[in-house]
């Protein structure tokens, strides 16, 4: 899945399109016979999820022996806050921190409220869709995704430190990369692409209400399909950054730090590097902009 990823973004870092090496990585992963959809989305990101069929690798956690204030810690405590019942996460208070851009809540069909079933852990009472003040908790749905609840709705092991392990890379991920690849020009067929989002599509919705066709298996529909299926998973701002979306194009709200949004510097798509990487080694030059 490493190679899956660093192959799908290679040309916008080194110009040179690897899609078809990205396609035959996440073929081998899918070929592999050892990963299959979880049935039960929820479990991915609930206290068990080290049983789901799906999870590829993971950052294990644990409440009694592995405990930090970031990780897991961050991503479960993180979204928890207004008229939420911490304690029906498994946690011991909220952070009131982590909420959602309407621009996201509205790329699923029916926003919060629609049939498909991954908005099932958004949360909307007493949150207001707009966002104005970002200080404000209770504008932006919440969405804790993340729970130290077993699948079966069990308290982890520590209310404060989740037994939730990171799910960096799972088999639905695969999925969308070859798809991705596939209509990019990396080989495979069309009609095997379709049948894995749709896959995943109908896991979502609970059967084929939501297939799509392969008129409208685009480019486009990947970036908005990757958002509905991986939200906070990490790779959004690689997905961005991959469809040219991330600086100079594309506007959502908040993004360069107003509400209306605006466009940021390109030399943003890459991180600078820190400056005791620079001192430690001479040889290595800061990205420009910084």
């Amino acid at each position: 899945m490493v190679l899956a990823h660093l192959y799908l973004n290679a040309k916008v870092y080194t110009g040179t399109d690897r899609s078809n090496d990205a396609r035959a990585a996440a073929e081998a992963v899918i070929n592999s016979g050892k990963y299959s959809l979880d049935p039960n989305f929820r479990r991915m990101f609930s206290a068990d999820n080290n049983t789901s069929p799906e999870l590829i690798f993971t950052a294990p956690q644990d409440g009694v022996h592995t405990r930090t204030w970031g990780g897991m810690t961050y991503l479960v405590h993180g979204p928890v806050g207004g008229n939420m019942d911490a304690s029906a996460f498994g946690i011991d208070g909220g952070w009131w921190g982590l909420r959602l851009r309407p621009e996201t809540v509205d790329r699923y069909e029916g926003g919060a409220t629609g049939p498909d079933k991954r908005t099932s852990f958004f949360f909307t009472n007493g949150q207001t869709k707009t966002i104005t003040d970002i200080g404000n908790f209770q504008q932006g749905y919440g969405a804790p995704k993340f729970t130290n609840r077993t699948s079966g709705g069990a308290a982890g092991s520590n209310a404060v430190f989740p037994d939730t392990d990171y799910p960096m890379f799972r088999l639905a991920d695969a999925y969308l990369i070859y798809a991705e690849a596939v209509l990019r020009g990396g080989g495979g067929d069309i009609p095997t692409a379709l049948s894995y989002v749709n896959a995943i599509r109908e896991r979502a919705y609970g059967g084929a209400a939501g297939d799509i066709t392969a008129a409208q298996l685009t480019l486009p529909f990947i970036l908005d399909e990757r958002s509905r299926e991986l939200l906070w998973e990490g790779f959004r701002r690689q997905d961005l950054i991959r469809f040219g979306l991330f600086t100079n194009q594309g506007i959502w709200s908040w993004k360069g730090g107003v509400p209306a949004g605006k466009l940021t510097a390109v030399e943003r798509n890459l991180y600078p590097i820190p400056a005791n990487e620079l001192s430690a080694n001479p040889n290595i030059k800061q990205n420009p902009g910084y």
